[in-house]
């Protein structure tokens, strides 16, 4: 179940407001002596953390499944860096990681039980007391937490206010709809900031060289639409100089036609030189979430800038979809007034 991307916090008494947490999303299933992670584009992410799988496996509940958020404690908050070190090859690393900087599972949502298969058929209203009931009965490994949940619209503004450091806004959810994985009409996002997570379909060069090389100098943004095609929607060049060189050998591999399969980026303009116009094409390997100001015209109106890599993102979920916003009927609005 993925949720809608929203300028405001929804108010009323069908809404249940829960922090935005910064980690990788996550569905965790036991059934007896197996327990399996999954990512929101599917990917395994048992290898990357051993310890929560351990655990797991030492909880008083054998068959379940949990949705929620793996994050990593660093202070007094979390770190998302730290959580992008565990994707690693090497299962060595992982483990060091694992003992060193030990991963948490944060629990927002019950989907099934050994005494209730159809749990995620029933509204959040009886999913969230569900939840309650088994985290108390269950969830006392240090390395799980039950997610905090209100009704209260204020509470809600309040974390609002003090989201970051591991919480990066808030997440509405519908209590009187079931889950509905793939679909985002029962829940709402809302952050300080507008970010978008886009693929990766092209990059440009640099005019200038570093170490007397040619460096990446913007990256070629894209999204898909509702027919599977990647549409160019603006770019970022807000790339740090020290990491260009090793960032352009990685695109360089990656290179290879067509990049975007709808709209692609233009020709030469009287703003550009006949350097600057050209593009490099992509595979679409590569997500970069990135924040921006304004979006029309199936566009960025101006340069966005890097938040994060997300490699914990499936290419094909970042779409337009994402962008859409719940609007006012202006008509409505106009006889309010």
């Amino acid at each position: 179940m993925e949720a809608r991307s929203a300028d405001e916090i929804p108010r009323g008494t069908e809404w249940q407001y829960e922090p935005k947490w910064d980690g990788f999303r996550c569905l965790l299933s036991r059934n007896g002596s197996d327990v399996d992670l999954r990512s929101k584009s599917g990917e395994d992410l048992a290898r990357y953390f051993p310890e929560i799988v351990s655990a797991a496996l030492k909880l008083k509940a054998n068959s379940f499944t949990l949705d929620g958020e793996i994050v990593v404690p660093h202070g007094k908050g979390f770190s998302f860096d730290a959580l992008l070190q565990r994707i690693h090859p090497a299962a060595s690393r992982v483990k060091k990681l694992s003992q060193e900087t030990p991963a948490l599972y944060l629990a927002f949502d019950l989907l099934t039980t050994a005494g209730d298969k159809q749990l995620a058929g029933k509204p959040l209203s009886e999913r969230r007391p569900a939840l309650e009931a088994f985290a108390k009965a269950n969830l006392k490994s240090g390395s799980f937490r039950l997610s905090p949940a209100t009704p209260s619209y204020a509470t809600a503004k309040k974390w609002l206010a003090q989201s970051g450091g591991g919480s990066d806004g808030v997440i509405a959810k519908r209590i009187d709809l079931p889950y509905q994985a793939g679909n985002r009409d029962g829940m709402q996002k809302i952050k300080k900031f507008c970010s978008a997570d886009c693929v990766i379909g092209g990059f440009r060069y640099a005019i200038n060289k570093i170490a007397g090389r040619n460096v990446v100098g913007s990256l070629l943004l894209g999204l898909y639409d509702g027919e599977g095609l990647l549409h160019h929607v603006g770019f970022t060049s807000a790339i740090k100089a020290e990491a260009k060189p090793d960032l352009t050998k990685r695109l360089e591999a990656l290179i290879a036609e067509p990049g975007f399969t709808g709209n692609a980026p233009g020709g030469p303009s009287r703003w550009s030189t006949e350097r600057s116009a050209k593009w490099c094409p992509l595979k679409p390997k590569l997500v970069i979430e990135v924040c921006y100001d304004h979006f029309s015209g199936e566009r960025f109106r101006h340069g966005t800038s890097i938040l994060r890599w997300r490699p914990d993102k499936a290419p094909r979920q970042c779409s337009f979809e994402q962008l859409k916003q719940r609007v006012a009927d202006p008509m409505k609005l106009l006889k309010a007034t």
